[in-house]
């Protein structure tokens, strides 16, 4: 691989930047995961020709690419040893837009709710609503097949995606959608394997794949058993492994004109995990958990005390924030009474004297939401070499087991000595839960394979999904086989070759992965050592300055217009990767 060649070829003949040396190379090296890969260099492509001209070069020269949104990915998807294409600067426009089809088309960089605030006047909103939404993209939430808060109301990024236009292998555009009598702007033999592909496999994968909303591990080819398939739907949630997004279309939804919320308080976190099943038969747009560990970190941290003092009431082990939205307010006024008619049905030993914190007035609500949204930032604000850690943080289950499951898995981090944190979307049984690990050490990656894989052998006992939300990447690509099957992974093996003969596009990811426990591509490598610096200040409330910069989880909330730590060069938001405070640390 002749870097050099690349570098000079792309600085001459794409107007973009293109940056080679140790330090930008640095900053795309790391995503909000526990990984870190050096790519082999950056490129900020200037429109759409620019990015196309940098994919041929890098082809020409046998030098993969990965294109990149935010780099808010939780399981190494984001980052390679690859030519990263960093859509966000330049390819962020809304191309066209159709209010009456509620449709819209963009490019891949556009930030969700940079988007959102374009589609306000019209009355309408894409739905798919990350916590991220100040700084996560459509490619990037499109390439991840995200899903959000209010995927039991909306569905997931592969519900909302209509099409999809591709720059494919060897330079072929394609303009991927529902297989209909018009498939002109597909490439005829890919469109025939595929759907050969869905014919013949059909029984397999619908005994194989989880009956279940949040599943988003490996490729859709489930959508390849219908009638009409939407090919779009095959290339969501392929985490850039099978071509570059240059325009995503999406449907769109009207804004709810009224919504409110009702904060519901459980004594024992077992009895939340066990009324969700009950809650969501009131059809509430959104059901999110909150455990103890994020209330009492919440209630440390200033900018969200004063909130929680507001919402939280005793000391519940959990609470579930349970949101009615709609157009008719009395209708969602009674719902929120039946919630608390039902909260006051269960048992005493069930829920605290106030069980359910009613929120009407929209700045409160708005003010909950913001402490939920922050949910990671909350988690990782722990001070210390362990952390609570991404790797089984999504997995979902059906409702009916989900306290089970929960119980399960708490007797699973007991054993190997370790806590969890869970939190998030209850309403679907996915929950963000993290083993608190010491990834600094040997034992840390040790425990994590041992926790891994008896959490996912229970997730095959419930017929769950082993990837809800957050994609495979490096953490669970390694685990299609043993929960979906061999004949399942060949399947998705095959599908990469037909996009992608030479292996271009993100190498490594949902076929041929790493082993996810390797600790030479993590963060924290066996020779790791942050480098001591001398500082005006006192660091001793954080251990010292290198334990203030570790606790940067890299999920970009620096992107945002909100001010930062950082010095003004690294915060201006053209020079912003989730990898700004780990340079500074010396990573690498």
């Amino acid at each position: 691989m002749n870097t050099g060649v690349l570098q000079r070829r792309l600085n001459r003949e794409i107007r973009g930047q293109v940056w080679f040396d140790a330090f930008n190379r640095g900053r795309y090296s790391t995503d909000a995961s526990i990984y870190q890969i050096m790519p082999v260099g950056v490129t900020v492509p200037a429109d759409e020709e620019d990015a196309t001209a940098a994919l041929a070069i890098a082809g020409e020269e046998g030098v993969p690419v990965l294109p990149r949104g935010a780099g808010t990915s939780q399981n190494g998807q984001a980052i390679g040893e690859a030519l990263i294409l960093d859509c966000t600067r330049h390819l962020n426009n809304v191309i066209d837009f159709d209010a009456g089809a509620r449709t819209v088309c963009v490019q891949p960089g556009i930030v969700l709710e940079q988007l959102n605030r374009y589609l306000k006047p019209h009355g309408l909103f894409y739905p798919v609503d990350v916590s991220t939404a100040n700084r996560a993209t459509i490619g990037g939430m499109t390439g991840n097949n995200s899903c959000g808060a209010r995927s039991i109301r909306y569905g997931n990024m592969v519900h909302n995606v209509r099409s999809v236009e591709a720059l494919l292998a060897g330079g072929v555009k394609a303009h991927f959608r529902r297989v209909d009598s018009g498939n002109g702007d597909m490439p005829p033999e890919l469109v025939e394997n595929l759907l050969d592909l869905g014919d013949s496999e059909a029984d397999e994968i619908r005994r194989r794949f989880p009956k279940l909303l949040r599943r988003v591990g490996g490729y859709n080819i489930d959508e390849l058993t219908l009638d009409r398939p939407n090919l779009a739907r095959l290339l969501v949630g392929s985490e850039g492994t099978l071509g570059f997004f240059r325009r995503i279309h999406l449907d769109l939804q009207p804004i709810p004109r009224h919504k409110v919320l009702g904060i519901c308080h459980f004594a024992r976190f077992y009895d939340a995990m066990d009324s969700v099943r009950h809650i969501v038969e009131l059809n509430p747009a959104a059901v999110e958990l909150m455990d103890r560990t994020m209330i009492e970190l919440a209630r440390e941290i200033p900018l969200f005390a004063p909130t929680v003092a507001r919402f939280v009431k005793g000391e519940p082990d959990a609470l579930l924030l349970v949101e009615f939205a709609g157009d008719d307010h009395g209708g969602q006024l009674n719902s929120l009474r039946q919630l608390v008619e039902l909260m006051e049905s269960q048992s005493e030993n069930q829920r605290q004297p106030s069980s359910v914190v009613e929120a009407i007035d929209p700045s409160f609500q708005q003010a909950v939401w913001e402490v939920r949204a922050s949910g990671l930032n909350i988690m990782m604000s722990m001070k210390g070499d362990a952390k609570p850690v991404s790797f089984i943080e999504d997995c979902a289950v059906a409702l009916e087991d989900l306290a089970e499951y929960t119980a399960r898995l708490s007797e699973v981090f007991a054993r190997h000595g370790a806590t969890g944190t869970f939190y998030a979307h209850a309403s679907v049984g996915c929950l963000h839960v993290r083993p608190v690990l010491d990834m600094k050490q040997a034992g840390g990656a040790k425990a994590m394979r041992s926790i891994a894989e008896e959490a996912l052998e229970m997730v095959r006992e419930y017929k769950g999904s082993h990837s809800g939300e957050h994609g495979d990447g490096i953490s669970r690509s390694e685990f299609h086989e043993p929960m979906l099957g061999r004949r399942m992974v060949e399947n998705f093996e095959q599908v990469k070759r037909w996009f992608d003969p030479d292996n271009v596009f993100n190498p490594g990811k949902i076929v041929n992965p790493h082993r996810f426990d390797d600790r030479s591509i993590m963060r924290y490598p066996p020779d790791y050592q942050c480098e001591p610096v001398e500082t005006a200040l006192d660091w001793s409330a954080w251990q010292g300055y290198d334990r203030a910069l570790e606790m940067c989880n890299n999920n970009g909330a620096c992107r945002k217009a909100a001010s930062c730590v950082l010095p003004s060069a690294l915060r201006a938001r053209r020079f912003i990767s989730p990898g700004a405070a780990p340079t500074v640390c010396g990573w690498p």
